[in-house]
């Protein structure tokens, strides 16, 4: 049951991505681009999807289990570190200069978009650079 419930969050999710123009890296770029020629369209997208997810989490919270009956196992960790701002900050600006992020770069993938490729190749390295210096990081 979890996969056919994932494989129909994914197709919502994937759906809503290109419904949404959130796969054009040209429209994210314009969202992104406050000083040029800005295009504040992708804000209804995001504050629906902040809406979505605030009273999501807020069901989440009083519950253990999901509808279909999985553990629900919420993130505890609240600091605000060094690490995770450098992260955001290194996020945001791979979103503002390929116009992807992961999951948008997952489904244009699969829509079979050159530059999404480009993009999951660099995410895999990222991610692959990331393990390796955490490894020497906390074997030290």
């Amino acid at each position: 049951m979890i996969y056919v419930t994932s494989l129909i969050a994914g197709l919502v999710f994937g759906l809503g991505l290109i419904v949404s123009g959130m796969v054009n890296p040209g429209k994210v770029q314009g969202f992104l681009d406050l000083a040029g020629e800005w295009d504040p369209s992708l804000m209804l997208v995001m504050g629906g999807a902040i809406a979505v997810g605030l009273i999501a989490f807020l069901i989440a919270k009083r519950r253990t289990v999901s509808l279909i009956g999985e553990r629900i196992e919420l993130p505890s960790n609240t600091i605000i570190d060094v690490r995770l701002v450098a992260g955001s900050a290194l996020f945001g600006a791979g979103w503002g200069l390929a116009g992807f992020c992961p999951g948008p770069a997952l489904v244009g993938l699969g829509m079979g978009l050159p530059s999404a490729a480009i993009f999951v190749v660099a995410m895999i390295a990222g991610m692959l650079l990331f393990e390796f210096i955490e490894k020497r990081r906390t074997s030290k």
